[in-house]
């Protein structure tokens, strides 16, 4: 059900000094993330300046989600990636659950909470 799907999107600005070392996280949590289950997607977009990056990730619910962001690539490699990169904002969209909300919540996010729509 769509109304069960949660999106999450992390917006970067990256210094061309640090663009190595971002770009070999950003490949390390993304084989990381491949193997957790209820993940429907994790990509990654960058700017025409090649400057900006966005994460967009998706998952098939708010346990997802939270396993995510209790599983080793967020709790070791997300922290190497602040290190190296400027985070300008994370957006989630649809119900994370409690302990996403508050792990978010210390940051520059905010929530949109599902309203109506279609998904195939």
């Amino acid at each position: 059900m769509v109304e069960k799907i949660v999106r999450l999107t992390l917006n970067m600005t990256v210094s061309p000094e640090q663009m190595d070392a971002f770009k070999s996280l950003a490949l390390s949590m993304t084989e990381g993330t491949k193997s957790e289950p209820g993940t429907l997607g994790y990509e990654w977009f960058v700017s025409d300046d090649s400057k900006r990056f966005r994460l967009v990730e998706t998952y098939e619910d708010a346990a997802a989600i939270e396993a995510h962001f209790m599983g080793s690539v967020v709790q070791q490699l997300v922290p190497k990636l602040a290190a190296v990169c400027t985070v300008d904002g994370i957006e989630v969209y649809g119900d994370p659950g409690p302990v996403v909300t508050g792990m978010v919540a210390a940051s520059s996010s905010t929530i949109f909470k599902y309203w109506t729509g279609i998904g195939r």
